[in-house]
């Protein structure tokens, strides 16, 4: 018996390997390579950094508002319908940015993958949740964020050498040929489609109604958190381009092997995250996870070349891999049973809001007060996740059972 828990944990894993670690580190591979291409093809159709920053921000809000929706779209189709029409839009959008005539299209294009990212996205995420034990959910999805992390480790180095030497439109292509490499795995592998689910619509949404009073004060904190979470997550990815272009003077090149260095140290953290999570506590790993991030962020108006630079971004990157899958994972906690498509709709909603905001906020505070107080300003809204995390919100880790 006591041999027999920990290999069911580990097939638990196995059998998420094909369904979802690999896809997932293609399809993170795919749009690594279009991190420091696209804010450098934005700025060549002749916009300001706003609206450069509306084309990064794209994604983001298309994901945001599709939330709910492929919340409500799992349980009806179930997982390998949503995931495949998510992957789908994905590839399809990302080939079409490569085309793009005029720069109203790339906004248009990266709301429809940002769709496609909230189906795929939902559906892993459901996945994950339903097939793991709870007790090893920390692990589980940390490892689902370390692999987001390995894709994201090669792919801005490999995307601005690409860009650099082929033309921007080339990462494009690229990363389109490797979502669908992606999108075939999925077909073959996902077999299993069932997500556990209330028949009654009315019922499932009872239960997160439910939910959202016992708890609406963890929730309401938990909320504010995790937007300004994902607002530093995000807003790093457009800041160090801007900042390493317009200040720095740095080629696409560089800015790609910056963005490599800091997902290098992100990478390597998301085993130790995982277990940070499930043995000493979820708050454990994401306090100081922000806490460092915000660090990071204020030392980027003081960096002074590539190498200064370079270690401001590890230090980012740094924070993020130990928070690997942080978010994930106490939405998961707080989802009910029988309706975790609708409340992980929502949790990621609340999140994407962050992650669409985050780039727009950069772009507007860099046409109005400049680069430097842009990132203070983002700083400061890491330091504000951590605080809230450490303050308002609830530890949601179940103790491990005994052997």
């Amino acid at each position: 018996m006591v041999e027999e828990r920990p290999r069911r944990v580990a097939a638990g894993r196995r059998a998420l390997l094909l369904p979802v670690y690999v896809p997932t580190m293609l399809l993170a591979l795919g749009q690594g390579l279009l991190v420091p291409t696209l804010p450098f093809y934005a700025r060549d159709f002749g916009v300001s950094f706003a609206a450069a920053g509306l084309v990064l921000a794209a994604a983001g809000i298309g994901t945001m508002v599709a939330d709910v929706p492929a919340g409500i779209l799992l349980g009806r189709l179930g997982l390998k319908p949503t995931m495949l029409l998510g992957a789908g839009l994905v590839v399809a959008s990302t080939f079409a940015l490569a085309l793009a005539s005029v720069f109203p299209e790339l906004i248009v294009y990266r709301l429809l993958a940002g769709v496609g990212t909230a189906m795929w996205g939902l559906s892993r995420h459901a996945f994950i949740t339903e097939t793991i034990d709870p007790r090893e959910r920390g692990r589980a999805i940390s490892m689902f964020g370390g692999i987001n992390r390995i894709g994201m480790f090669g792919g801005p180095a490999l995307g601005g050498l690409i860009g650099s030497q082929l033309g921007l439109t080339s990462s494009f292509y690229l990363a389109g040929a490797l979502g669908a490499v992606a999108f075939v795995v999925s077909l073959i592998y996902i077999t299993d489609t069932r997500v556990q689910t209330h028949s009654e619509r009315h019922v499932r949404w009872g239960l997160v109604r439910a939910m959202i009073r016992t708890n609406w004060r963890d929730l309401s904190a938990a909320g504010v958190a995790q937007t300004f979470g994902q607002m530093i997550r995000a807003g790093r990815q457009t800041i160090i381009p801007f900042y390493g272009e317009a200040v720095l003077g740095l080629s696409v090149a560089e800015v790609g092997l910056i963005q490599s260095a800091s997902a290098t140290v992100d990478m390597l953290l998301f085993v130790p995250a995982g277990l940070i999570m499930d043995r000493y506590g979820r708050k454990v790993a994401a306090v100081p996870s922000f806490a460092i991030m915000a660090i990071g962020m204020a030392l980027i108006p003081f960096t002074t070349g590539f190498g200064t630079m370079v270690g401001a971004a590890m230090l980012i990157g740094l924070g993020n891999g130990l928070g690997s899958g942080i978010m994930m994972t106490l939405g998961a906690d707080l989802a009910p049973r029988g309706a975790t498509g609708e409340f992980l709709g929502i949790w990621r909603l609340i999140g994407d809001t962050g992650q669409a905001s985050g780039p727009l906020v950069i772009g507007t505070l860099t046409d109005v007060l400049g680069h430097e107080e842009s990132a203070f300003v983002l700083s400061g809204v890491g330091f504000a996740a951590a605080l809230i995390l450490a303050l308002m919100v609830k530890e949601t880790r179940l103790p491990p059972v005994p052997p």
